[in-house]
């Protein structure tokens, strides 16, 4: 599967950019959003290939999010990559328990990112 339409999900928009800026370099369409009720508004709109997900965001965090996402059969088969500031074994565990296919901490390191990206493909 060939990954070319991507949500990114954060409520930084300086990470917004920066992801964005990133994965359409690669060639990649890229849609955002800033929190949970805007997520499910982009996926109602178009289903992307991949979920990029920030963890700390207002209201329901990555965690919730992810969940929700991965128990919605609209959308259990898009891979979500968790994108965040948590940096501890626990919340990596605990992400890829939520259903994330990956985990990254920030600052994203673009080869880190572009590696777990074609581990999916």
């Amino acid at each position: 599967m060939s990954i070319q339409k991507v949500l990114v999900v954060d409520d930084s928009k300086t990470e917004l950019m920066f992801l964005t800026d990133l994965l359409q370099k690669k060639g990649m369409q890229v849609r955002t959003a800033e929190n949970a009720e805007e997520a499910f508004r982009r996926l109602a709109e178009e289903k992307p290939d991949l979920i990029l997900m920030d963890v700390v965001m207002p209201g329901q965090n990555g965690f919730q999010l992810t969940r929700a996402i991965t128990r919605d059969p609209l959308y259990a088969d898009v891979p979500i990559i968790m994108c965040t500031s948590k940096n501890q074994e626990t919340d990596r565990v605990w992400g890829m328990r939520q259903g994330a296919r990956g985990y990254i901490t920030k600052p994203v390191d673009p080869a880190e990112l572009q590696a777990k990206i074609d581990a999916l493909s």
